[in-house]
């Protein structure tokens, strides 16, 4: 009640169906309208919806709460990096009103190097376009990486000839399990906003999310997975992490136990209790997958062939390394 300024960091996910869901958000502000004072500068943070925040300010006004300022100013930082790009990235501030505006670029001040001013509409839209470009990005690296496959091309010595001493292609992603709590989820947020029609985003949505799928196909034709143990390297949505959310190396992990023997899945940061020491994989599984490229996997050497889209694992390492599925079935056959 004493502080000047209140940050909220309550977003709007999407449910299902894939469909913004704004109930949570509207719970927590209703009970928060409650306890703000007059004067306070109330900050929101997380990705929203477009026209939720200019909503929330019309709530005000009609609740005769018109006296608290309100401004939407998302983040853009990455996990993990959050201390370090909070002094380094500019900062998107968008006011409900002018002072409330002013009033959050001051705060922001204090510790970002720059201040943006944009509307409401269009902080929310930038938010969204941000995580949507990058969803993007890693969908034509795996659409790459998928037509590369199919005409039995590496696609990583592509990958490398392509950005050797070429600047214009250095912002080409790798390939692999694109996928966590907030690029997907945005995506779709979006295209609900241009009433479904979103065809970029869509397309995407169904190259990252078709991968596992494409690789446990590749892998059947070169191997035969009902009579092997799987191995899985990896269960986080990204490298060097514990967030587990969204991750697709547990959709890896549903379409191999059709497919299995047995599945056994290892993460030395991600606190599952169904996951299996490193050891233990290794030592039972006939084969392994690399899920998540956490940098512990680089150094370490295998009896058994590994598939590593992400070519993480260099081919000395493993009794057959494959970042490619076609060599991999070459090898098999």
């Amino acid at each position: 009640e004493d502080a000047a300024a209140v940050i909220v960091t309550i977003g709007t996910p999407v449910d299902e169906y894939l469909d913004p869901s704004v109930g949570e958000f509207d719970r927590s502000m209703n009970e928060l309208l409650d306890r703000v004072r007059p004067g306070q500068l109330l900050i929101l943070r997380s990705t929203l919806f477009p026209g939720v925040t200019d909503r929330l300010a019309r709530q005000l006004e009609q609740r005769g709460r018109a006296d608290v300022d309100l401004a939407y100013c998302p983040e853009r930082i990455v996990q993990g990096q959050s201390l370090r790009e909070l002094e380094q990235l500019p900062q998107l501030v968008a006011g409900a009103t002018t002072v409330a505006a002013e009033r959050a670029a001051e705060l922001f001040r204090i510790i970002c190097p720059k201040v943006l001013f944009l509307r409401p509409i269009e902080a929310e839209l930038a938010k969204l376009f941000c995580n949507a470009y990058r969803y993007i990005n890693f969908a034509i690296a795996n659409q790459f990486y998928v037509m590369a496959q199919h005409f039995e091309a590496d696609f990583h010595n592509i990958y490398h000839a392509l950005r050797e001493d070429y600047p214009r292609m250095q912002s080409l992603a790798r390939p692999g399990l694109a996928a966590g709590p907030c690029l997907l989820k945005d995506t779709m947020q979006l295209g609900a906003f241009n009433h479904g029609s979103f065809v970029l985003g869509q397309a995407a949505m169904m190259i990252n999310e078709g991968l596992p799928y494409l690789i446990v196909q590749d892998v059947k034709r070169a191997y035969p997975l009902a009579d092997m143990t799987v191995g899985i390297l990896g269960m986080a949505f990204k490298p060097n992490s514990d967030d587990h959310r969204s991750s697709l190396s547990y959709k890896l992990r549903k379409v191999l136990l059709v497919e299995c023997k047995r599945v056994l899945c290892t993460d030395p940061y991600v606190p599952d209790t169904g996951l299996t020491l490193l050891e233990d994989v290794i030592e039972q599984a006939d084969l392994l997958i690399v899920g998540t490229p956490h940098d512990c996997y680089k150094g370490l050497t295998f009896r058994q062939p590994v598939i590593d889209v992400t070519n993480t694992i260099h081919p000395a390492s493993a009794g057959q390394a494959h970042s490619s599925l076609s060599r991999c079935e070459e090898t098999a056959k």
